[in-house]
């Protein structure tokens, strides 16, 4: 059952129909070019057949190793940068409670999950090796070549500590490695070090790579259904699939995005009123940042986590310059059932909202917000999700990964390579090169 809509009547009014029909033109050649893989970037299609064609062996393997990792370990620490973290650190805070690092192993019923090498801060790296002293962890690292510097870094100094506490043999079996299924450092280091290993597909670049073991290794050992979630995503495969845009929320998000692109709205904010959502934005910034930010083009992503910053950002959204659209989420259904109470003495004048919902509140808030931001002349679309369970986040992750390769097709560029990450990573390793001369 679909569980991912698109509200568009906040966008409607700046757009003709003209611009709508010209646009659904763009997006339904884009959806050919998908359909019959002879766009940019074609080799690295295989994020869009990922539900549909499970390695199952892979999958039995992963929720062993995680049942495994799960008892040998306190702390589980996934190594990785980009798409090689943030789609795991996504799913497991928006079904992980809030407060699930802080808590005792019998009360979270997994690993403390710490996620590292996503910076080069000595700082942290020192933090993490002090934490890790008297703990009983694993590691997973995470890179497609393994020459990735900032897991590197952080790779090689927990690999030392682990062998130093439990001796090389012991500290192997605590070491899993998600790498190039045939070659690279890590690929070949596993091989000699007969690290449990398992596959990035060659074909799926680190920003579509969620629902590969990239991702799904991390769930297991969350205890989040990542099966699940790849039914959903499954789901949205299909729905997500019809080339006619009227009949697919997935290409008019793109269709109303790339005419508001055109009419000089170059900033995309998405926004959220539940702060699970946080890493989610995040995993969606680098999704479309990096697929569509070359060649002197793209819409910048931003990211605000609403009601907090209506007290920081809100003022710009409200009243500044109109270069800026926004996509809300919006969860339709809150489980938490968290009641306001009543006060006797009523010191802050909030009974009139005592035994309502604290979700009710916030509601209001977001149809309030919603309304003030149209009125601002904010072009604004609401993606409505029915309920955050796993099989519906597996239809918002397609949803989101579908209507990313649509735009950037539509935009013209190869929305699965990132030559300006590349050019970084090369001036970063020559200079640290020339210190050793």
């Amino acid at each position: 059952m679909q569980a991912v809509f698109l509200e568009d009547e906040g966008v409607k009014k700046f757009i003709t129909e003209e611009e709508y029909s010209q646009m659904c033109k763009k997006v339904e050649r884009a959806h050919d070019m998908l359909e019959k893989k002879n766009g940019k970037g074609s080799e690295m299609l295989g994020w869009l057949s990922l539900p549909d064609n499970r390695d199952e062996e892979e999958i039995a393997r992963i929720k062993e190793c995680a049942q495994r990792i799960q008892k040998q370990a306190d702390v589980f620490v996934v190594i990785g940068i980009g798409g090689s973290y943030l789609g795991a650190k996504a799913i497991i805070d928006l079904f992980d409670d809030t407060f699930a690092n802080l808590k005792s192993y019998s009360e979270r019923k997994h690993p403390q999950i710490i996620f590292a090498g996503n910076n080069l801060s000595g700082k942290y790296l020192r933090n993490l090796v002090e934490y890790l002293e008297d703990k009983d962890f694993a590691i997973n690292v995470i890179s497609k070549s393994g020459s990735t510097l900032e897991p590197a870094v952080t790779f090689r100094t927990l690999k030392v500590v682990l062998e130093q506490k439990y001796g090389e043999v012991v500290a192997a079996s605590r070491i899993y490695v998600t790498t190039d299924p045939e070659k690279g450092i890590l690929h070949d280091l596993a091989v000699k070090k007969e690290y449990e290993m398992f596959k990035i597909p060659r074909d799926v670049g680190g920003r579509y790579s969620v629902l590969t073991a990239v991702g799904l290794l991390p769930m297991a050992v969350a205890n989040i259904n990542f099966e699940d979630i790849l039914d959903g995503a499954q789901f949205a495969s299909f729905v997500f699939n019809n080339r006619d845009v009227s009949n697919n929320d997935c290409y008019k998000y793109a269709t109303y995005r790339n005419i508001l692109r055109e009419k000089e709205k170059d900033i995309e904010i998405l926004a959220s009123y539940e702060p699970s959502f946080q890493y989610f934005i995040e995993w969606y910034k680098q999704l479309f940042g990096e697929s569509e930010g070359k060649d002197g083009k793209g819409i910048f992503p931003a990211g605000v986590n609403l009601t907090t910053d209506l007290h920081s950002m809100g003022q710009l959204i409200q009243d500044g310059k109109r270069n800026i659209f926004e996509t809300v989420i919006n969860v339709q259904v809150d489980r938490s059932l968290t009641y306001l109470p009543e006060l006797e003495d009523n010191f802050d004048n909030l009974n009139y909202l005592a035994g309502k919902e604290v979700d009710y509140i916030n509601k209001q808030a977001y149809k309030g917000t919603l309304k003030a931001h149209i009125d601002g002349n904010v072009p604004t679309m609401v993606i409505n999700l029915e309920d955050v369970t796993e099989y519906n986040i597996g239809q918002l992750i397609y949803f989101f990964e579908k209507a990313c390769a649509i735009s950037g097709y539509v935009l013209g560029v190869n929305p699965f390579d990132q030559p300006g990450v590349e050019a970084y990573k090369k001036n970063m390793l020559g200079l640290l090169k020339e210190e050793e001369k």
